[in-house]
């Protein structure tokens, strides 16, 4: 596991790396990380920046869908919807756990836990992958 999860951390794309994204846990079956919220995920009243849960959450699902993925796939989002439930401040690190609803041939879903250090929930986010052929030839 210690293997997968350091190969992802290393290949994280430039915004969940601005997050500060660390990756916990990688399996097929769930996906964990943290990040501490600083000045720079704020929206100004010095609270975490809704966007931020959202790439947050949206980085751990597109993970955890590239995971259960086969040979000449990829996936993209194909739809998200976020409850934003409590605010976290400036200096908390959140934790997100993301695990599969449905892994079909097409889609994919995932719905990640957002908690706070004190285990309260700060956001619920549901989104759905699509499942891409690289290989596939146009119709």
């Amino acid at each position: 596991m210690g293997d997968v999860k350091d190969k992802i951390q290393a290949r994280l794309p430039g915004l969940p790396r601005f997050l500060g994204m660390q990756i916990t846990e990688a399996t097929k079956d769930r996906l964990a990380g943290t990040f501490q919220v600083q000045e720079a995920h704020c929206n100004g009243t010095g609270f975490v920046h809704g966007g931020a849960l959202m790439t947050f959450a949206d980085t751990l699902g597109a993970l955890g869908a590239i995971l259960n993925l086969r040979a000449g796939q990829w996936t993209t989002t194909l739809e998200s919807k976020t409850n934003f439930l409590a605010a976290a401040a400036l200096g908390v690190t959140l934790t997100g756990t993301t695990t599969p609803l449905h892994r079909g041939r097409r889609t994919q879903i995932w719905e990640t836990a957002i908690t706070d250090e004190a285990g309260r929930l700060v956001a619920k986010v549901t989104q759905t992958q699509m499942v891409l052929v690289m290989d596939a030839k146009p119709a």
